[in-house]
């Protein structure tokens, strides 16, 4: 079962250790499966980073959530959060507001446009998860799951 990824990149000569195998497995894999999740979220004419926003705020609720929040909850770093924000803002899928507490900090909240889109693509995206993930089995995705966060553990 193993060695599919030298056949996939054509790769003649042996990788140099276990973990080199390993780690481009990990980053082939990666961009199988943001290609395959940009693909529906283009349908809804969002890319991953405004979905992920968007469910960072639906997370959120009423309370939103500042910028540095946001940043800190993104699942791959956007170096430029107002940029995306301000984009969101112009769709109508987010509002933001200065506090009322202290007017340097500011706001954003998800808006009924954004909850409505993001609500709507939660059954087509966990059919995507199911179809391409969830195929391995539930022992198999333990294991994945155990192992990717045993890797992201300070060295």
């Amino acid at each position: 079962m193993s060695g599919k990824l030298a056949n996939e990149i054509r790769q003649t000569k042996p990788f140099r250790s276990r973990e080199e195998e390993a780690f481009l497995n990990l980053a082939r894999t990666y961009e199988f499966l943001a290609q395959r999740l940009g693909e529906l979220l283009k349908q809804y004419q969002l890319t991953p980073a405004q979905y992920n926003m968007l469910r960072i705020l639906r997370g959120a609720g009423a309370d939103g959530v500042t910028c540095s929040q946001a940043t800190e909850r993104m699942l791959t770093a956007d170096p430029d959060i107002t940029r995306l924000l301000d984009r969101m803002e112009a769709q109508d899928l987010i509002r933001r507001e200065r506090s009322k507490e202290d007017r340097r900090v500011v706001i954003t909240r998800i808006t009924p446009r954004g909850l409505e889109l993001v609500d709507r693509i939660d059954e087509p995206l966990d059919a995507l998860f199911h179809r391409i993930v969830g195929r391995v089995g539930k022992p198999k995705l333990k294991e994945l799951i155990d192992t990717l966060e045993a890797l992201r553990e300070p060295v």
